[in-house]
């Protein structure tokens, strides 16, 4: 089992990920990769004081970069689009 801040891992933030929060109430989060939605909803509404609608989850694929003359595949990671309430906001993206 695991807790709330290692479910959580990071929020995404980027110009795109600020578009959907003011517009459609979704936050992104970096998750843990065994997280399952019910444990990434209640650790967010925990962790925000926010009532959460929906959980939306993917798979990112590593990047394979090149360095030098080897080739390296940097590792996959889990993402997690948290669709809030009306009336919902989570402080920690306003201002972006």
């Amino acid at each position: 089992m695991l807790s709330q801040y290692e479910i959580i891992k990071k929020p995404l933030i980027s110009e795109k990920n600020a578009a959907l929060g003011e517009l459609l109430n979704v936050y992104a989060f970096e998750v843990h990769k065994a997280a399952s939605k019910p444990e990434i909803k209640t650790a967010v509404e925990k962790l925000f004081s926010v009532k959460v609608k929906a959980v939306r989850t993917s798979i990112v694929h590593g990047e394979i970069k090149r360095f030098g003359k080897g080739v390296k595949k940097r590792p996959n990671w889990k993402k997690a689009l948290i669709t809030l309430e009306k009336g919902q906001k989570i402080e920690l993206f306003q201002g972006v």
